[in-house]
């Protein structure tokens, strides 16, 4: 059982320093597009370094439970999922991820995000355009 957790464990960090990786990557490459149609950023007075900013942030602090589902977090891009929660309105979607909602700590642990932040990464895994 030890053993199973153990390389479960490894599977995950090695998946999600791989994610990392491919993020940065496609952030420096998508970094000029980020207002528009690179990441979908809603808020088009958002600069480039900003929402570059967020998701840096975002991969230290959501990454690991939005892409593989962990603790029931909504997957990045599953648009079913998330349009659910987009549809109860922002003031009910930021007090979750101020407040913390079922397993999701309060701010996600991105203790330095603002809302302007919080904006581009519900944005981006919801897959808002």
């Amino acid at each position: 059982m030890k053993a199973l957790s153990l390389r479960m464990l490894i599977l995950r960090m090695l998946s999600l320093a791989c994610i990392l990786l491919l993020l940065s990557t496609s952030l420096s490459a998508a970094e000029p597009n980020l207002v528009g149609d690179g990441l979908s950023v809603t808020n088009p007075s958002m600069s480039n370094s900003a929402g570059s900013g967020a998701m840096a942030k975002w991969a230290r602090s959501c990454a690991l439970c939005h892409i593989t589902g962990e603790a029931d977090a909504p997957i990045i891009g599953d648009t079913e999922e998330w349009q659910q929660r987009l549809q109860k309105g922002d003031a009910a979607l930021f007090s979750s991820v101020v407040n913390g909602i079922n397993s999701m700590p309060p701010l996600g642990y991105c203790m330095s995000c603002e809302a302007a932040d919080f904006r581009v990464m519900i944005d981006f895994m919801a897959g808002v355009k």
